[in-house]
């Protein structure tokens, strides 16, 4: 998903508000597309070629993002839309990729090595406590904080949920805003 942007790190990119990017998309300077969401993506390559041609200055790889990187695990496309988009937009600039089911986030934990994982317990093929627990006792992945979210826990299950190596658990529908607070606490990038 590196070649891929939102309009917010298209902006960051060009040192533009996100509305330019939009107007300029609009306009169909920029070829961009919209995700099952509606939310427009950009490709790199497009938007550089643009920039090129509009002489706008290219900035070197990455030199401002924190490059932590969040893995979202949960089957209800919605509430993943949602949070990718709101880490997406979030100040430190996030690589953000999702799972939709307990085979796929395995995968992921292995090639894109997220510094943190936001997980839905509550998806039939995923067993909360057996995850928690086998990221946390693998020598490769123990870093990664968790972030567990269910609608239907209880005190005692979340602190079974912690007991198994969960870092944090919240309950849905969850405020985005804590989500992001939390993210950002766990990825010692705030206090």
């Amino acid at each position: 998903m590196e070649d891929t942007m939102t309009v917010f790190t298209a902006s960051k990119h060009c040192n533009v508000s996100s509305k330019t990017i939009i107007n300029w998309v609009e306009a169909g300077h920029i070829k961009a597309y919209k995700t099952v969401g509606g939310h427009r993506r950009i490709k790199k390559a497009d938007l550089e070629e643009f920039m090129e041609v509009q002489g706008i200055p290219i900035p070197d790889k990455r030199e401002n993002g924190t490059g932590k990187k969040i893995l979202v695990v949960d089957d209800d496309m919605i509430i993943v839309e949602s949070i990718v988009q709101s880490l997406e937009e979030d100040e430190y600039d996030y690589e953000v990729i999702s799972a939709s089911d307990g085979f796929e986030a395995g995968l992921q934990v292995n090639h894109f090595k997220p510094d943190l994982l936001i997980l839905d317990i509550m998806m039939p093929d995923i067993k909360g406590y057996e995850v928690c627990k086998k990221i946390k006792s693998t020598e490769e992945t123990a870093h990664i904080k968790i972030i567990v979210l269910s609608a239907y826990l209880d005190d005692e299950k979340f602190q079974q949920m912690k007991d198994n190596g969960a870092d944090m658990c919240l309950s849905k529908p969850l405020p985005l805003s804590q989500l992001k607070n939390e993210v950002a606490r766990l990825l010692g990038l705030k206090e």
